[in-house]
């Protein structure tokens, strides 16, 4: 009755079903571990956010490398801006999607070492390979709070560093870059500003990140999984159907009862 699952197309179905399944419950874990992740990192961001601000030079040093744990953990940092080493970082966006520079400049603290700051967004000149017009930094000692960040890489960020750039460009904030340009020991990571605020609201100071939205995640996890269910229950609804398909052929094809003929006697 069921011969015909051992036929060749059949053999090739099963096989992909058998094959789809752990699949799509793979996916499923997959997208539910992005959504534990997500859930957790926001969690994170709001528990940093919330706490006071700590010295900068508590939570990092020269060479060290910010942990997850303690990014954007608000810290603050007393000292003078050193903008004759102000670059800016390219293609970076602001909080209305448009492109720009993030303007990048060392504060020098008092123990001679020096912190990066991430001193907001502006727009990019109309010549790439121009500098552009930086708003200047406060001067005299100041103190500045920001939220600590790791050093930007490559395999962490997806942004390229290329090479052959104008001067006082880059393309990453790299604080071991930084200090070879420097001449000078710089803390691991960097402050991205949040005070003080700057006169006439530019540079842009960057927004908090997103620590509310959770995402589709899990509402894809549920999908994947719902496909895998399903799956199989369409595999067996082929099946009855080919079974009934063939068994209506069969009596379709059957010889109809031989009739008695007339005696030609």
């Amino acid at each position: 009755m069921y011969r015909f699952l051992l036929s060749r197309q059949w053999v090739i179905l099963t096989l992909i079903v058998l094959v789809l399944i752990p699949t799509m419950v793979e996916l499923g874990f997959w997208q539910f571990h992005r959504h534990q992740h997500r859930v957790a990192q926001n969690a994170l961001i709001a528990d940093n956010l919330r706490a006071a601000p700590v010295p900068v030079t508590e939570l990092t040093s020269p060479g060290h490398t910010v942990p997850r744990a303690d990014h954007w953990r608000r810290a603050t940092a007393t000292g003078t801006f050193d903008t004759a080493h102000e670059v800016v970082v390219r293609r970076r966006t602001n909080a209305d999607d448009r492109v720009g520079v993030h303007v990048l400049t060392p504060l020098l603290l008092a123990d001679g070492r020096a912190v990066l700051v991430n001193r907001g967004w502006i727009p990019a000149a109309a010549d790439q390979m121009s500098f552009p017009e930086v708003p200047p930094a406060p001067r005299g000692r100041v103190t500045v709070t920001g939220r600590l960040k790791a050093d930007e890489t490559t395999g962490a960020s997806g942004i390229k560093d290329l090479s052959g750039l104008p001067p006082r460009q880059v393309m990453l904030i790299n604080s071991e870059q930084q200090a070879q340009r420097l001449g000078r020991q710089v803390l691991g990571g960097y402050l991205e500003q949040t005070g003080p605020r700057p006169g006439g609201d530019t540079p842009e100071l960057i927004p908090e990140p997103d620590h509310d939205s959770i995402g589709a995640h899990m509402a894809y996890a549920v999908q994947w999984w719902l496909f895998a269910a399903g799956v199989p229950v369409g595999w067996v609804v082929l099946v009855r159907r080919e079974k009934r398909d063939r068994a209506a052929a069969a009596a379709a094809g059957a010889p109809a009862a031989a009739e008695p003929q007339p005696s030609t006697a």
